[in-house]
């Protein structure tokens, strides 16, 4: 009797499950997302080949499936692209996926020319991915440098550090931070407290006694410590323990060790922060702003990363938002304009294009401003098929320029902007600027 093969969805949930487990560091998440959006594409031009090349043969000769024919391209695919994030998963993903290749040409399922079609499919498919979603870089940014000396901290004793204990699955425990910094205060935000209370509360207790404020969390949590730091004037130690942690990854802390090195060193230096100003108030963001479709695209990703993972949702989320969502009209330092999105971040980012992950320095006074417009004919349709091509950067549908100041008028109509990634109310008109070099972090030592 015929067994029933797991669905795409199934199988590459299980595949981004396999790899996470093999190890809790974030370079292994990034290689199971990585690696599971390369089977999810691989499956996709398998079955349409299948499809294709099958019709044209007598029934009784067409492929009985598209997971049994063609196990080696996706294991390929799968291994490559986790290879791409983490060599160090290669070491055991390579030899696997080449066991499995071998496996079907000794059992006779295919010869060998038909299987080496495969395995470079699935190559192929795994380095395809990096037009549209690049490496992530782990090295510091270039301002990530000691420059100032902040205090010293061994064991770290004078530090009181805040943990979110919402921020993700992604938290550490305490444990983990007592065995690096056994002299810390650590004080735990339970679910249902006030983040921002338990933050206030911190920062007052250091101002009092001297030392410097930690916090570990996601970018979120990050971004309320930074403020507090800033107004405290607070050196302030970034422990990663969110999803993402693009904020800890830029300034070169990728780890609690990290981190907690720099703590006992006393290596420190200044980043700016970006600034949000509408209807007399001001609020900031440590990596990136945005109005448009992407208020709108966290919700959509939210609602479907704990079945999907955050990437997978994130793809779903984009087509879903295009699909059902409208261009948004405002002005733009006094040019009207119709947008599907307008992104600025922190300081300059890499790659060009649709997908900016990192940045080479996080002090240079400037904002990243990309926009993806929504007035040319067919710009939901050139702008999907930009981005999935990795021609984004050169598509008439996208511009992308560096500003000190930005001015927006009507943003109140689109409803909400996202900075670091909450969703916030917005004023009609805003003004983005950057306070520069104002917030002081530990920094790791640059080699």
């Amino acid at each position: 009797m015929r067994t029933h093969e797991p669905r795409l969805g199934e199988r590459t949930k299980v595949a981004s499950l396999a790899a996470k487990s093999l190890t809790g560091n974030r370079s292994a998440r990034r290689a199971a997302l990585r690696g599971a959006g390369s089977l999810a594409l691989t499956s996709a031009a398998v079955r349409v080949a299948v499809q294709v090349l099958g019709s044209r043969r007598p029934l009784r000769h067409r492929p009985s499936g598209v997971s049994s024919s063609h196990r080696s391209a996706g294991a390929a695919a799968f291994a490559t692209a986790a290879t791409l994030e983490s060599p160090r998963l290669g070491a055991v993903l390579i030899p696997a996926a080449a066991g499995i290749a071998a496996a079907r040409v000794r059992s006779g399922a295919h010869s060998p020319a038909r299987v080496l079609v495969d395995v470079v499919l699935g190559v192929g498919m795994a380095a395809a991915t990096c037009r549209w979603w690049p490496r992530h870089r782990d090295e510091p940014a270039d301002s990530a440098r000691p420059e100032l000396p902040i205090p010293a901290l061994p064991s770290g004793e004078g530090l009181v550090v805040v943990v979110n204990s919402d921020a993700g699955n992604a938290v550490p425990s305490d444990a983990e931070l007592r065995t690096l910094l056994p002299k810390a205060d650590l004080r735990l935000c339970e679910a249902g407290e006030d983040l921002h209370t338990v933050l206030r509360q911190a920062a007052a207790y250091v101002s009092a006694r001297g030392g410097a404020l930690g916090v570990v969390g996601g970018d979120g949590t990050v971004n309320a410590a930074a403020v507090l730091a800033v107004d405290s004037r607070l050196p302030l130690a970034v422990f990663p323990g969110g999803t993402l942690n693009h904020f800890a990854a830029d300034l070169g802390l990728p780890t609690l060790k990290d981190t907690a090195e720099a703590v006992e060193a006393g290596r420190g230096g200044t980043v700016d922060l970006g600034r949000i100003t509408g209807d007399g108030n001001c609020t900031y963001f440590l990596n990136t702003f945005s109005i448009g479709v992407y208020p709108e695209l966290v919700r959509a990703r939210e609602a479907r990363e704990t079945s999907l993972g955050k990437w997978p949702a994130l793809a779903v989320g984009l087509l879903r938002v295009l699909a059902d969502g409208t261009p948004i009209d405002v002005t733009v330092d006094g040019q009207p304009r119709r947008l599907w999105l307008l992104f600025a971040g922190n300081s300059r980012y890499d790659p060009p294009g649709f997908a900016p992950s990192y940045r080479h320095t996080l002090d240079d006074g400037l904002l990243d401003v990309r926009m993806v417009d929504g007035k040319h004919p067919f710009a939901r349709t050139r702008l999907v098929a930009a981005f999935l091509t990795g021609t984004l950067a050169r598509s008439r549908v996208y511009q992308e320029t560096t500003a000190v100041r930005l001015r927006i008028d009507g943003v109140g109509k689109a409803g909400d902007y996202t900075r670091d990634g909450e969703v916030s109310p917005a004023a009609d008109t805003l003004v983005l600027d950057k306070r520069a070099r104002t917030l002081t972090v530990y920094l790791p030592e640059r080699h």
